[in-house]
């Protein structure tokens, strides 16, 4: 039974979102959340773990859940789920391709689509945020100093190199860069302590 609901939980998730792995997100945390697979604490921190891992965020978070809830089949399972209407979704427009760009009821169904999209990826953001910082609720604070010395640090190193340079950071060196900032931050914190 757990590999039928990995697979439906997933399908819907690969079926019902656009915009990437960052649209997904708050369709994955609502399964997982729903299902008690992860903590929302859990959750957050893996985000972080996926994003710099290899691959689409949306399949390592499918391979991770379905391993820890069935093993190896219940990752291949949900994997399998949220890959599949993607799949059968980028053939038909395979298909149809020509006509498809071109007709004016898909050309409003992705004008419409957009500000959503938008919307799903910074509710996401604004969460994580809140989440990492420490926020708790809007009647009660449980600060982060850390967290936000990170953030504060790597907003300031970034935009710095941006301005001198006139380069953006990749990816890669952000991660590296704040799992390096985080290290640094840690340890002084605890040393005060």
């Amino acid at each position: 039974m757990i590999y039928l609901t990995l697979f439906i939980e997933f399908f819907k998730v690969g079926l019902f979102s656009f915009g990437g792995g960052f649209g997904m997100i708050p369709l994955i945390q609502d399964a997982i959340i729903r299902h008690n697979w992860m903590s929302e604490d859990a959750f957050y921190n893996f985000i972080g773990v996926c994003e710099s891992t290899p691959g689409p965020i949306a399949v390592n978070m499918a391979t991770y859940v379905g391993s820890t809830q069935a093993g190896l089949p219940g990752g291949i399972v949900a994997t399998l789920g949220v890959i599949t209407p993607s799949f059968f979704i980028i053939l038909l427009i395979a298909a149809v391709i020509k006509n498809l760009t071109k007709n004016t009821y898909v050309q409003g169904f992705l004008y419409g689509i957009k500000p959503v999209i938008l919307a799903l990826i910074l509710a996401t953001g604004i969460n994580m945020l809140l989440k990492s910082t420490g926020y708790v609720s809007l009647s009660e604070y449980d600060v982060n100093i850390p967290a936000i010395i990170i953030l504060c640090l790597l907003a300031g190193i970034y935009f710095f190199i941006r301005r001198k340079w006139k380069q953006k950071l990749s990816a890669i060196s952000l991660i590296l860069l704040s799992a390096v900032l985080g290290i640094v931050v840690s340890l002084i914190a605890e040393h005060i302590r």
